[in-house]
């Protein structure tokens, strides 16, 4: 009968070491679930800064390379259109100059007198004959801008109602 109870005693043993290393092992496992999620969570964050930082850094790039290309581009165009308006104020400026001698100016180019602001021409019709029939104010416009100034428009003005007078100056005489 001592040999039973050994027996039964070396079962209780065995029995509570199993259960034992059954709850250890269910433990052990539980405690690396949790360290594997965790591991796994700390990696997919890592992997989806590094995914964005990659991305940021391409659209960086792409962003820059867009804005310099459009740089350049409107440079260009800058660069096309300050020459055309050049050539076009140049060609304006002769052409104030020079449309007396044009065919289609209407009186004789010794009567012309350029001022060049606010108005380009004063015509004294009739001057290389010895006597003035006619004082006309000229603007001369060429190119797409057609459109008299604010300035252009307040001679015009002044004319139109006739607010022009001669007056003889006398320097020193006061």
């Amino acid at each position: 009968m001592h040999e039973t109870i050994i027996i039964i005693l070396l079962i209780l043993i065995l029995t509570a070491l199993a259960l034992w290393c059954i709850r250890l092992s269910m433990k052990t496992g539980e405690r690396a679930r949790i360290l594997h999620e965790k591991w796994k969570k700390q990696e997919m964050k890592e992997f989806r800064r590094q995914v964005q930082d990659a991305s940021e850094d391409t659209i960086s790039r792409e962003v820059a390379l867009r804005t310099r290309h459009w740089q350049e581009q409107e440079e260009d165009r800058l660069r096309k259109d300050a020459i055309k308006r050049s050539r076009e104020v140049i060609h304006g400026k002769v052409t104030e100059h020079l449309i007396p001698f044009f065919p289609s100016f209407d009186y004789n180019p010794s009567d012309a007198r350029f001022l060049g602001s606010p108005i380009d021409l004063i015509v004294f019709d009739g001057l290389s004959e010895g006597e003035v029939r006619e004082i006309i104010f000229c603007e001369v416009k060429s190119g797409e801008r057609k459109v008299l100034s604010q300035r252009e428009r307040s001679v015009a003005r002044c004319v139109q109602r006739g607010a022009v007078s001669f007056r003889v100056l006398h320097p020193g005489d006061r």
